[in-house]
């Protein structure tokens, strides 16, 4: 019997589920497919994925086909909708199960249903849970309604009760007979509409997308420069590759694995040093784990304007507000040049996001879904669940229990004293 790997955010050959099941038939498939509907404009006036992620997405399939030939495994790629290509390819190969990995948000809910009505009802789709650090079945809650509103609870309880599971090995090659040329297969960046242009110098995630790219930055981070060790020291800062583990961008389309990282730390934490910043990626990852379950528990309530509380607030809507905001012509120079920085790179730290969130949200009161909507759109490293589940919690309809307000100008003094990173961003690009 045959089998068909339904590629999605879960591109990588190593501890990946879908394929370890999918290998255990004799003849396996993958398929991807860049769908037309991800370039066009969305509900709030931007295109739904820019040139920054749309690049970095093109790099990590053209990778993934090129690891997956290694196992004699083909994949085909397509710039179609997956209702438009996968009912023939299920037919011509005789293809008995579908293996993906599990989404649930509206867009994802939506593709899988049609497609499961245009092909024949014998046909098995399994999917997994294959992007949590925690798995679902193996959380310390009854079920998803017990699911506390706020983190702290959340992650002393999995810390204390939950179990990281193995992650898995590359598996093994198939029979060479498994593999046809597929190589005419993939869709050049033209093709899909994509620009070229050239990474701006100046950014703080210079990297390519690609499994192999994403165990090269974990090798640099943990082991060459062993920044690792001093992860929780840095990770607020706002200049250089260094400063964090930048892996949200390859952990964002599943080019690496939660659970990857987590053993890796354990290994660093035995071969290296144990101490408190080794400790805060797998807090990191835990935080992640958790906008992924709140997104699980509320479904599509994290798009509404009342967030997961049905809080209301007087949102507002002004044009020019919106403009001065993304141009990065605001009053505030410390906004205006983490704006600038995700303009130009598709980048942003951790710090700069929240503050120009709280900006947006708190002091200009604009409705924060437009925010979101603007970052998913430029964001290299956008996942659907952190970029909601984040613009709720600092726009106060979220899982922040204190509802916290960015002071911007002490914000700038604390993490930007010398005025370093503000100099850099408010002047003309660096080419």
């Amino acid at each position: 019997m045959s089998s068909l790997i339904w590629f999605g955010n879960n591109l990588r050959i190593r501890d990946n589920l879908s394929l370890h099941k999918a290998c255990k038939h004799e003849k396996v498939v993958g398929v991807f497919c860049f769908d037309p509907r991800w370039y066009q404009t969305g509900d709030f006036g931007f295109v739904k994925t820019g040139k920054f992620r749309a690049k970095f997405l093109w790099q990590t399939v053209k990778e993934l086909k090129t690891n997956l030939k290694a196992l004699n495994i083909p994949l085909l790629v397509f710039h179609e909708m997956p209702e438009a290509v996968l009912p023939d390819l299920i037919a011509e190969y005789a293809i008995s199960t579908v293996y993906m990995q599990q989404e649930w948000t509206r867009d994802e809910r939506e593709v899988l249903q049609t497609v499961k009505s245009k092909v024949n009802a014998s046909v098995r789709f399994e999917a997994d849970y294959d992007q949590f650090l925690f798995h679902p079945e193996d959380l310390p809650y009854p079920s998803l309604e017990t699911l506390p509103n706020v983190f702290t609870a959340f992650r002393k309880k999995c810390e204390k009760y939950s179990l990281v599971r193995p992650a898995l090995p590359i598996p093994k090659p198939k029979h060479r007979e498994n593999l046809r040329d597929t190589d005419k297969d993939m869709p050049t960046l033209t093709e899909l509409g994509i620009p070229e242009f050239n990474t701006d110098t100046r950014s703080a995630f210079p990297f390519s997308g690609g499994e192999n790219q994403a165990k090269k930055r974990l090798d640099h981070y943990f082991w060459e420069t062993q920044k690792l060790a001093y992860y929780k020291r840095t990770r607020n800062g706002m200049v250089g590759t260094d400063y964090s583990s930048k892996f949200s961008a390859w952990l964002a389309n599943g080019a690496i694995s939660p659970r990857t990282i987590y053993w890796e730390i354990q290994r660093f934490e035995k071969e290296i040093r144990k101490n408190q910043d080794t400790y805060w990626l797998i807090f990191e990852l835990i935080w992640r784990d958790y906008f992924k379950y709140i997104s699980l528990k509320y479904q599509d309530r994290i798009f509404s304007l009342d967030g997961i509380l049905q809080k209301k607030y007087p949102w507002k809507r002004d044009e020019q507000v919106k403009n001065d905001w993304i141009q990065g012509t605001t009053p505030m120079p410390f906004v205006n040049a983490n704006m600038i920085e995700l303009a130009d790179t598709g980048w942003m730290s951790n710090r700069g996001r929240q503050n120009v969130a709280s900006y947006w949200a708190k002091e200009l009161e604009q409705d924060w879904r437009i925010g979101a909507a603007y970052f998913e759109s430029m964001l290299i490293d956008y996942d659907v669940h952190s970029n909601w589940g984040n613009w709720m919690y600092n726009s106060g309809v979220g899982n922040d229990p204190r509802d916290r307000r960015f002071n911007i100008t002490r914000q700038a003094e604390m993490y930007d004293p010398k005025g370093t990173f503000q100099k850099l961003w408010l002047q003309q690009p660096l080419f």
